[in-house]
């Protein structure tokens, strides 16, 4: 699949391919007008025949030059619109999986293969078109003239030649092997920094910076060594190439001596058959180059056809274009319904959710609580279908969301996921991240219900401020109500918050939650506070995957022993917080 990218630039290719080929015609004549000026000219001491022949190879030299020029310029233009083009279907193809398909590979895998994997593909093509391609050329050009020169001085280049092709050709599969290891140790290798950067803070708290280095130099010596092993098979096939080579020619010279002696031969043809000699020698000393480069871009054009040919049936919606045009035509309510829905991760045996059934109504608040593990962001993760459901149906608005076209479920969906994460860039762009169309004024509105806005303003550069990777620069709570912001500005019909108050002080929390009365959208809170269920519609209870009890805080005060629980456990805590407070 990685092959057809090329097609597209066959032209710039083609072109390249041609001017190499006059470039190389050039190079294998140069011999036989070398001999013609040795033979017609200074043998026969004919200096204007010796002038003509060596206008004629200055001449030749310089058309070479420029075709050469040419062809790299053709080549340059392949090679870097196919690296191009390929990257971005790559990245394209990443950005539409599913969860269930995106964690088959590691993030630092997808990263080196859509760094490292196309940039060895793109320039494996430049040297294809460029160098590679020339070595067989060269070679068998070389053979060809070789004989047309002197038959049985060729004969030893004929011979030897093919003899070291089958030899390279097998190497060429053993250190492609190689280099597949290679690629996998980079991803590894990848991976260990990733977590290490990602994780700095916690490295540095737990003391783990000797750990961590370790870990990394163990990771490094791995990639090291494999390198090693690859370079060192792929660095000992030359060494006998020219070996057998060099042999060859002490074998011409020695039998085109006896052959000038005999009058078989003249001096300029055992001098163009050893010049032919020496370039098969420069074709095949390139080889190792070439043989090195083939290996890794094959490796790496194995792993992203991989991800190419990766199948993800979420990618394609069983809608034909009427009922999808239908449905944007729809606005969404929200009334949400899940019947008899289970859940299991893919290639997990491990229940997740079994059996949740329920229905909540448009513009109702759901409180979602339940002890870790219990299932419930992965509950609120399958209404945007970021997971399907291993049974059952989930439906809003009475339709089945998996025969709504998934860009209008999302686009209706404001999402605060529990992971928060803000991008690179300023305050504004990131709320505008949630709807690239937003106001200033609807930008301002989002941070004020979100409880960030005086905190924005108290900023030197306000909402101009520079925002660092992932948002090191602000507090976890900060970037927990800027994470609302972003959601707040789609004005969705349904809003996921996904224990997204965790870092809130309780009178911050209690003027978003009555911000939050200012919306008509459906809104699902995963929380752990009682005081956050206290003012929901509908309360759903989890417990190991399984919904034990679903209703007001007043019905399950009643009906739920867990509940009841729960409460009691924050007044104590609510309590004993109050009385240090006093002392």
């Amino acid at each position: 699949m990685v092959l057809s990218f090329i097609k597209k630039y066959r032209v710039a290719a083609t072109a390249a391919f041609c001017m190499m080929l006059f470039e190389l015609a050039v190079e294998l004549v140069q011999p036989l007008i070398i001999s013609k000026i040795i033979d017609d000219g200074i043998a026969q001491r004919q200096l204007s025949v010796a002038w003509i022949w060596g206008a004629i190879l200055v001449g030749s030299a310089v058309f070479a030059f420029a075709a050469g020029i040419a062809s790299s310029f053709f080549a340059s233009h392949a090679s870097q619109g196919f690296g191009y083009d390929l990257r971005d279907r790559l990245y394209e193809k990443v950005e539409g999986f599913s969860y269930s398909v995106f964690n088959r590979f590691a993030t630092s895998s997808l990263i080196t293969r859509l760094t490292g994997d196309i940039t060895q593909m793109q320039d494996m093509l430049f040297m294809g078109l460029r160098f590679a391609s020339r070595v067989p050329l060269v070679v068998t050009g070389s053979m060809v003239m070789a004989l047309v020169v002197h038959v049985r001085l060729g004969l030893f280049l004929t011979i030897l030649i093919p003899v070291l092709v089958v030899f390279v050709l097998w190497m060429i599969r053993r250190i492609s092997q190689q280099f597949r290891t290679v690629q996998q140790r980079l991803d590894r290798l990848n991976g260990v920094i990733q977590e290490n950067l990602s994780g700095m803070r916690l490295i540095r708290v737990f003391v783990r910076r000797d750990h961590e280095i370790s870990r990394f130099g163990q990771r490094s010596r791995d990639l090291m060594e494999g390198n090693v092993r690859a370079l060192r098979l792929a660095e000992t096939t030359m060494p006998f190439v020219l070996f057998v080579m060099n042999l060859g020619i002490l074998a011409v010279l020695w039998f085109g001596r006896m052959d000038i002696a005999a009058g078989d031969a003249s001096i300029g043809q055992v001098v163009a058959v050893v010049n032919y000699s020496l370039r098969t020698i420069g074709a095949l000393s390139a080889l190792s180059w070439i043989m090195t480069s083939y290996s890794r871009a094959a490796a790496s054009a194995q792993r992203v056809n991989e991800v190419l040919l990766t199948e993800d049936s979420s990618e394609e919606e069983a809608l034909d274009h009427k009922v999808a045009s239908l449905q944007h035509s729809l606005p969404l309510q929200g009334r949400v319904e899940f019947s008899g829905v289970s859940f299991r991760y893919p290639g997990s045996d491990l229940r997740v959710l079994e059996d949740i059934s329920f229905q909540v109504e448009p513009g109702q608040r759901v409180a979602i609580m339940g002890a870790t593990g219990s299932g419930k962001s992965s509950l609120v993760q399958l209404i945007p279908r970021l997971y399907e459901p291993t049974r059952g149906i989930i439906r809003i608005d009475g339709r089945d969301i998996a025969h709504i076209d998934s860009s209008r479920l999302r686009g209706s969906i404001g999402y605060v996921p529990q992971e928060i994460l803000l991008f690179s860039g300023t305050i504004r762009d990131n709320i505008a991240w949630g709807r690239e169309d937003a106001a200033e004024e609807e930008i301002q509105t989002a941070a004020q219900q979100a409880q960030i806005h005086e905190t924005i303003a108290s900023l030197s550069h306000g909402y101009d401020t520079m925002i660092g990777q992932r948002g090191v620069n602000l507090s976890g709570g900060q970037k927990q109500r800027l994470s609302i912001a972003r959601a707040l500005v789609r004005r969705p019909y349904i809003l996921i918050l996904d224990d997204s108050t965790s870092a809130l002080d309780m009178r911050t929390e209690a003027a978003l939650m009555q911000a939050l009365d200012e919306f008509s959208c459906t809104i699902f809170l995963i929380t752990q506070k009682i005081s956050t269920t206290i003012t929901a519609d509908l309360i759903l209870l989890l417990d190991d995957g399984r919904l034990i009890a679903s209703g007001t805080h007043e019905q399950l005060m009643k009906e739920s022993d867990l509940y009841r629980r729960i409460v009691e456990s924050q007044h104590r805590e609510g309590e004993e917080q109050h009385v240090q407070g006093a002392r």
